[in-house]
C-alpha cells in the first residue's frame, strides 16, 4: 500500500487519528482544532474530519504559518520520524495494517459525506428550533458587551436550553444544556451551512462557565455570519461581538463574521466586492490571517485594507473607548469616500 492510498485510509479515520496525535485539540462541527502539528494548545490549525465539496478528509492548513498537508505529515510531526519509511510503518500500526502492501477497496465515494450532510442538517434543526432575539437572554449578553441595536439582526436567535456536550477540559458534573445565542453561518447566496453557538451564563452578563462556550456545527469554511448585503464593498473579521461593534459606527457597511482566524483566512470573496476591509485582532494568528487574505485578494483583483482596533480587538475599543475615539481611529483607516459612512452613524 503506498503514501497515497495510507493516506486516504488514515482521512477514513481522522478523527481517531487526531485524537491519537494532536490530542491537545477539540472537534468542532467538521474539523479537528488545535494549536500546530507539534500537538500544541490552541486553534490554528484545522483539519478536515469527513469528506466535503472542498477536499477530502484529512487534509489540515495551519491559519497561523501557512502550512498545510495530510495525516501522514502529521503523524511524522508527532513521532519524529527520520524519513517516509518510519513514517509509513507507523501509519500501518495505527491502521492495524500489515507492513506487506495489500490492495483494499475505497469504503465510500469521494464527494460531501453523510456525515457532512448530517451535520449541517442538524444544524438547520438547531436554526428552526430557535426564536428571535428580542428580549431574550441572548440580547441581554450582546448589550452587557456594549452592543445595543440588534433587535433588526436576521442572523441571530436565541435558544433557551442548548446541547453543550462536556470535553475532558470540563470538569466533572459540568452540565449539558445552557442558554445560547445561535448564529446563522450562509454562504455567499444566502443559504444556511451551518451555525455558531455562543453557550451563555444564565445571568446573561457573561458567557457560560464551560471550557469551549462556542463552537461551530455545520459547513463553516469560506462562509460567515452576515450582517447586511454585500456591495463593493464590506468588513470581514473574526468575531460576532468584534463585526457587531464595528456596526455602531459604520451601521450601513455590510459585515460578516469568519468565527475564527482560520476561517477567515478561507473566507470566500462575494462577486462584485472590489474593496475588502480585515478586522485585525492584535495577535499573531490575526497577522496570519491578513496576511493569507491579502495574498488572495492581491490574485483577485480586489484592495484589501486592515482595520486595527485601539485595544485588543474593536468589543474591547466599543467597551473602554469613547465612540468618538472609535470613529477617530477607523477615519485615519478607511479608503478614500467611506469615512463618510461614519456621519451617518
Amino acid at each position: 500500500m503506498n503514501a497515497t492510498e495510507l493516506s486516504r485510509r488514515l482521512g477514513q479515520q481522522a478523527e481517531a487519528v487526531c485524537r491519537r496525535y494532536l490530542s491537545n485539540g477539540c472537534k468542532e462541527g467538521r474539523y479537528w482544532l488545535v494549536g500546530n502539528v507539534d500537538n500544541a494548545p490552541g486553534r490554528s490549525l484545522y483539519v478536515r474530519l469527513v469528506d466535503g465539496e472542498k477536499g477530502p478528509a484529512g487534509k489540515w492548513t495551519d491559519a497561523a504559518t501557512g502550512d498545510h498537508g495530510d495525516l501522514l505529515d502529521i503523524i511524522a510531526h508527532s513521532v519524529g520520524t527520520t524519513g517516509m519509511r518510519e513514517t509509513l510503518s507507523e501509519a500501518r500500526r495505527f491502521l492495524s495494517l500489515p507492513e506487506t502492501p495489500v490492495s483494499v477497496p475505497r469504503s465510500r465515494p469521494s464527494g460531501l459525506s453523510c456525515t457532512s450532510s448530517g451535520h449541517r442538517d442538524a444544524a438547520l434543526r438547531l436554526w428552526s428550533g430557535s426564536r428571535l432575539i428580542t428580549g431574550t437572554l441572548a440580547q441581554a449578553y450582546l448589550q452587557s458587551r456594549g452592543i445595543v441595536a440588534v433587535a433588526d439582526l436576521a442572523a441571530l436567535q436565541f435558544l433557551a436550553g442548548c446541547h453543550y456536550r462536556p470535553s475532558r477540559d470540563d470538569p466533572p458534573g459540568t452540565p449539558t444544556r445552557w442558554p445560547a445565542l445561535i448564529a446563522a453561518v450562509t454562504d455567499n447566496a444566502g443559504g444556511i451551512t451551518g451555525v455558531h453557538r455562543t453557550w451563555l451564563d444564565p445571568s446573561g452578563k457573561d458567557k457560560a462557565p464551560v471550557a469551549h462556550p462556542r463552537k461551530t456545527m455545520g459547513a463553516i469554511l469560506g462562509h460567515a455570519v452576515r450582517f447586511g448585503v454585500p456591495t463593493d464593498r464590506m468588513i470581514i473579521g473574526e468575531g460576532i461581538e468584534t463585526m457587531l461593534s464595528l456596526r455602531a459606527c459604520l451601521p450601513a457597511m455590510p459585515l460578516a463574521a469568519c468565527t475564527s482566524s482560520a476561517h477567515l483566512a478561507a473566507f470566500l470573496f462575494p462577486a462584485g466586492v472590489n474593496r475588502l476591509y480585515v478586522a485585525r485582532d492584535r495577535d499573531k494568528a490575526g497577522e496570519a490571517a491578513f496576511a493569507a487574505i491579502a495574498e488572495r485578494c492581491a490574485t483577485s483583483g480586489i484592495e484589501v485594507i486592515p482595520l486595527m482596533p485601539i485595544l485588543g480587538d474593536f468589543n474591547d475599543d466599543l467597551r473602554q473607548c469613547s465612540r468618538e475615539a472609535m470613529e477617530a481611529n477607523l477615519a485615519r483607516q478607511l479608503g478614500n469616500g467611506d469615512e463618510a459612512l461614519l456621519r451617518k452613524a
